[in-house]
């Protein structure tokens, strides 16, 4: 008997998905626009399959946020098994070598990761979303391709070590957008003389996110059963928490009017980074940005901010 077919509809909102492991983003993403019905939906920056946590799921005018939401800082708990070095750098993958574990104690280990804090050139997994020539390098790999994954600079704010019971270990890390816990736990291995992979990772939290209040889909689906759409609509978050991490100017109805309509405006602010709008009675209307001798124009605005 075949599914009835999800009828879509315009939804906005931000959803604090906690992805369950095995799943890729990409799947736990359409999982959760059909069970909220969303036209539009897309996420801010894949979990691995083997990953868990937070996954922030942008529907409808959110998506314009989504990309710069992936350049937000992040924090994640690992678990890394020392001894053996696997293609994917994580427990999903063939293993390539094994090596005996050195006697290791915990200020051995602390000053090993001492050196993957700070701005690094790091080299991405081969198994990774990553394009070259307009197509991912886990595709190419998976075809058996030789590949040579790029380096890249990261910033890692911290790593903290949570506990050490050889040949596993766990740590926390707090990182800038772009880097692969998975490289972090394949150079610590190399660092150690011994090979790792990573057996678990979690993410704890995103930029603005720092406090997330995350729902499982199985949550979600007992909240749709319980109560429909409008509690499941309950569960999302505004606009504006999606603009939490940009300076704030407010517009009166006048300048929410023009801007709207695509006019640049003058006024005294000060040159800078994206920031959030907002109109009358605190409605964001979406991003502009400020050019020299202040001047506001509009960068990304939301589809109402027309209608001001």
């Amino acid at each position: 008997m075949n599914r009835p077919r999800t009828k879509f509809r315009p939804l906005d909102g931000i959803l604090l998905l906690d992805k369950p492991a095995g799943m890729s983003s990409n799947a736990a993403l359409q999982a959760a626009r059909r069970l909220f019905r969303a036209e539009k939906g897309g996420h801010t920056g894949s979990l691995d399959p083997l990953a868990t946590g937070l996954l922030p799921l942008c529907f409808g005018e959110a998506t314009k946020l989504a990309g710069l939401l992936l350049g937000s800082d992040k924090a994640y708990e690992a678990g890394i098994v020392l001894g053996a070095t696997t293609d994917t750098d994580d427990a999903d993958g063939q293993v390539l070598r094994e090596r005996p574990v050195p006697g290791l104690d915990h200020a051995a280990v602390v000053g090993a990761l001492a050196g993957f804090v700070g701005r690094l050139q790091q080299r991405a997994p081969v198994y990774s979303a990553l394009k070259q020539g307009g197509e991912p390098l886990y595709a190419r790999a998976r075809r058996g391709e030789a590949i040579e994954a790029p380096v890249r600079e990261v910033q890692v704010h911290a790593i903290e070590l949570l506990s050490l019971a050889s040949p596993r270990l766990d740590i926390r890390v707090t990182c800038g957008s772009g880097t692969y816990i998975r490289s972090i736990a394949r150079d610590l291995g190399e660092a150690l003389g011994c090979g790792a992979h990573i057996a678990s990772l979690r993410r704890l939290w995103v930029e603005p996110f720092t406090q997330p209040a995350m729902y499982t889909l199985e949550q979600l689906q007992a909240i749709a059963d319980d109560g429909g759409e409008a509690a499941l609509e309950a569960c999302l978050l505004p606009l504006e928490a999606g603009l939490a991490g940009f300076p704030r100017v407010e517009l009166d109805a006048a300048q929410a009017a023009r801007l709207g309509q695509g006019q640049r405006l003058a006024g005294p602010w000060t040159a800078g980074d994206p920031v959030a709008v907002y109109g009358p009675e605190g409605r964001a209307l979406g991003l502009a940005k400020v050019e020299d001798g202040g001047r506001l124009s509009p960068q990304r605005l939301f589809r109402y901010a027309a209608a001001s």
